[in-house]
């Protein structure tokens, strides 16, 4: 088990955790420690536990807050899916024909052909 020092509101903590997972835990001891920075700025020195309680319901609101609007964006998002797939099932497929290569070189022939006759008859006129 690893031992890692934080500090929150300008005072150092020594927590245990997994190992591996330090750089987690001092990720949200940074959080922890962002919150307590603000109450202390507006207050000025409050006592510890003060300080942690503050800050954790300050970050649980920011949680909350974050939670409602993931909540939103699912009902927005499957809205979304149903009118994609209402969309989807109402479009009309469109068959376009394709022509196999030797039409197109038989059609090419005959092109140059007609050509070939319209040049023959101006020439006779």
């Amino acid at each position: 088990m690893a031992e890692v020092t934080v500090t929150i509101g300008g005072r150092d903590f020594e927590v245990a955790c997994q190992n591996g997972e330090e750089a987690y835990l001092r990720s949200a001891a940074g959080m922890l420690d962002r919150e307590a920075s603000v109450l202390i700025g507006q207050i000025g020195r409050i006592p510890e536990v003060k300080m942690l309680l503050m800050s954790g319901l300050m970050l649980a609101d920011r949680t909350a807050a974050v939670e409602d609007e993931i909540a939103a964006m699912r009902v927005e998002m499957t809205k979304l899916q149903a009118e994609l797939a209402e969309a989807r099932a109402n479009v009309t497929q469109v068959e376009v024909p394709v022509l196999p290569p030797e039409m197109s070189e038989a059609l090419a022939e005959i092109a140059a052909r007609a050509e070939a006759l319209a040049d023959n008859i101006e020439d006779v006129l």
